[in-house]
């Protein structure tokens, strides 16, 4: 599946069950282990668990198994990865706690990191 169509079916699947402030962050240039991280918040560690879930469902709806999923029913942070796309559902404590938005844009590209090292920085 291409990462727009993936990156829409997550979406819409946060959407459906009324997410919180969903960021999109296109991560292609900083990593190789995906191309965009989608971030949004749940009101409830219950909350969080049925967003992850819906995430889930539409992925395999659209016959794509997810590569994984990290964190259970009462966590605060749900991860599910689908390879090009990789969805992160935090309560709004935990979300700022880690700050994924701030820590992924700080990050030298892998462009960046080669130069330096080939430099000796």
């Amino acid at each position: 599946m291409q990462t727009d169509a993936l990156k829409t079916l997550a979406i819409d699947a946060l959407e459906d069950l009324k997410a919180k402030d969903i960021a999109l962050l296109d991560v292609s240039h900083l990593t190789s282990v995906t191309d965009l991280m989608v971030i949004a918040s749940g009101t409830s560690t219950r909350h969080v668990s049925a967003l992850a879930n819906s995430v889930v469902q539409k992925a395999k709806e659209a016959d794509l198994q997810p590569l994984g999923v990290e964190g259970g029913s009462d966590s605060d942070w749900v991860l599910v990865d689908l390879g090009d796309v990789v969805v992160h559902v935090m309560l709004p404590e935990t979300r700022q706690l880690y700050d994924l938005e701030r820590l992924w844009a700080d990050l030298p590209s892998d462009t960046e990191r080669s130069e330096g090292e080939a430099s000796g920085r």
